[in-house]
Parts: structure tokens; C-alpha cells; sequence
């Protein structure tokens, strides 16, 4: 049954029958007439605890919205999401990433194996994104995008059913919990990428969405989303990453993400010098717009200042895609939003 008061909030350490961290505290916080903008370290402790367990973001927050459930229907709810009991040694992580000694998190271990060349690091900090070549294997592309395609009722070789009602007007897909996508988001290949990048090893994947972008047609234009960015524009900017993994190979032309290379270098002068009364995020940086082809089972990592988006797929086939991004328990994050 719904509540219908709003709980008080809860202490960071209480915890119910899952015994984890932080979990009361987000759900009494979601649910409670809170009034201004939530304080950064609440924001960044609420999306380490969803990543770690293996929730979106909307999808939680639509449950809690939508039904206001107790503190027990809402661990309930995890447990159906997880398809089962949470893993201990997971728990045990989790309390700790969310607690005071998650700030200082885990140093990157200096022994393993690097993804990343030093070639690679080099076109990194030059251009503000990097490949990762095969990141999963073949069978795993094949997995995720037959579980895509399933999932939106569309054949990978019948453009006719490319274009369900279902996907007007996005290209977004909302399959968060297939078994394939959670093997690709496993991946150690792409996590030590991320750690790599970060420089920490208590990094936690996010459960993001998919995306299937079928060629143009005069009955189907792109829907966008066009370059932008996914970050506050209050200054300065923090560090940050995502990633988009393509499933099938993607040429430029074949509605490939897309990118200002290098604007991270050079976003706060861009800011600063921005003309009175003209907004950043309006601003047509299209002309300096780069697509990055890739081959089924890239990873594309690339920095938050960067301008990115997709882009109109003009090719032949669709372009299907896994968006994934590995954090560190502790992040930077800017409350206010510019």
C-alpha cells in the first residue's frame, strides 16, 4: 500500500533486511518534501548506490514516484530487479563506497595489465575520447543486439520493421536487465578502461539505456539527440567520462556518436568569453561536429565537457548501440545547473 505522509529521513548507516547503506536514506529523501537543490554529496552517494545495484536512475525514480512505496516494497522491488539476493562480498563493497571512506576511494593498482597504450592515453588527452578496440567479443555483440531487436519487435534483416510506433520519436531503447547487457557491462576489459582513465579501481558501472538508430527515411527523420552536454556548465567543470559500446559495426555516415574533439581543453575560456545573454548550451557547434566510426565491440570512452551527440544515420543499416559509463565512488558533481 502506497504511504501517503512523507517518511522521516533516515541516517546515512540505517539499513533494512538488504543491510545496505545509504538505501533508507535515499528512499526517505526521494519521498520526503525536501525543498531546494539536493546537495552534491547526496546526488553522487544516490547514484554509486544504483550503479552498484545495478538500477537506472529513471527507472528508479519512476517507482518511487509513481507507487511511494514502503521502505520493505521498495527492498522488494531491488531484489525482483536483481533477480535474486544481493551477492554479500557486493554489499560489503557498497557500504564501504558510500560511506566517508569511499571520498578517498581506492588508488589504481600499478600492477595490472594496462588497456590503454600510451598512444592511446596521448589521443586521450589531445582529443578528449578514445576507442577501446573489442572491448566485448563478437558473441556478445550478437547477444545484446538480438536482445535489442527482441525487445523492440524489429528483424535485424527486414528494414519494414525498423521502424515501430513504439520507437517514435527516439532512438532510445529502455532495456536496462538483460542477462547480455549485463555480461557486456561486466566486461574487464571495459572496466579496466575506466579505471584506467580514472585512475581508481572503485569504479561501479551504471545501468544505462540501449539505443537503435534505423537509417533516414522521408517518413523518418533523425529525432536527435544532437550535440549537447550531459554536465552542469557552472564553472569549472568537473571530470568526468562515458561510453557507448556499438554492437554492430558503424561506419561515420551510419548515424555514429558523434564529437567536438579537444573541447575539453578549452570549455572554461569558451565560457568565460561567452557574450552576455547568449546561452552556452544554444550554441551551434555543429561545424566542428566529428563522427566516430567503430567496429561491433568498440567501446567509445570520452570526456563530460565534451559537445556529443548522435548523429543521422544515412547508411544502410541501423545503428545499435549499449551506453555504459564506469564512475569512481566518489565523483565531482556541481548541484548547481548551468
Amino acid at each position: 500500500m502506497p504511504i501517503t505522509a512523507p517518511p522521516p529521513i533516515a541516517a546515512n548507516e540505517e539499513t533494512g533486511r538488504l543491510g545496505v547503506r545509504h538505501l533508507k536514506r535515499f528512499w526517505s529523501l526521494k519521498l520526503a518534501d525536501v525543498d531546494g537543490p539536493e546537495p552534491s554529496y547526496e546526488w553522487v552517494a544516490a547514484n554509486t548506490l544504483l550503479a552498484g545495484l545495478q538500477l537506472g536512475l529513471q527507472e528508479t525514480l519512476h517507482f518511487l514516484f509513481r507507487n511511494r512505496p514502503t521502505f520493505d516494497e521498495f527492498e522488494a522491488w531491488i531484489l525482483e530487479k536483481n533477480v535474486g539476493p544481493l551477492d554479500p562480498e557486493l554489499v560489503t563493497r557498497l557500504n564501504l563506497a558510500v560511506s566517508e571512506a569511499g571520498i578517498q576511494g581506492q588508488p589504481a593498482d600499478p600492477h595490472a595489465e594496462p588497456i590503454l597504450s600510451a598512444e592511446d592515453l596521448a589521443f586521450w588527452n589531445q582529443h578528449g575520447f578514445v576507442v577501446v578496440r573489442n572491448a566485448v567479443p563478437p558473441e556478445n555483440c550478437e547477444a545484446a543486439s538480438k536482445a535489442i531487436c527482441d525487445f523492440i519487435g524489429v528483424k535485424r534483416d527486414d528494414p519494414a520493421t525498423w521502424y515501430p510506433e513504439s520507437m517514435t520519436p527516439t532512438i532510445w531503447v529502455p532495456l536496462l536487465h538483460h542477462p547480455a547487457l549485463l555480461a557486456n557491462r561486466n566486461s574487464t576489459r571495459i572496466r579496466r578502461a575506466f579505471a584506467q582513465i580514472w585512475n581508481r579501481e572503485d569504479v561501479w558501472v551504471t545501468a544505462d539505456q540501449s539505443g537503435f538508430n534505423p537509417p533516414e527515411t522521408p517518413a523518418w527523420k533523425f529525432p536527435g539527440p544532437h550535440l549537447h552536454f550531459d554536465v552542469s556548465l557552472a564553472r569549472p567543470v568537473p571530470f568526468g567520462v562515458q561510453g557507448i559500446l556499438y554492437l554492430n559495426d558503424t561506419p561515420a555516415e551510419q548515424g555514429a556518436f558523434t564529437c567536438v574533439p579537444g573541447f575539453h581543453r578549452h570549455i572554461e575560456e569558451w565560457l568565460e568569453k561567452m557574450p552576455p545573454g547568449v546561452e552556452a548550451r544554444k550554441v551551434d557547434l555543429s561545424a566542428y561536429a566529428h563522427p566516430v566510426a567503430g567496429q561491433a565491440g568498440d567501446l567509445v570512452i570520452w570526456h563530460q565537457a565534451l559537445p556529443h551527440g548522435s548523429s543521422p544515420n544515412r547508411g544502410t543499416q541501423p545503428r545499435i548501440v549499449q551506453y555504459m559509463m564506469y564512475r569512481p565512488s566518489y565523483w565531482g558533481y556541481n548541484a548547481t545547473w548551468l
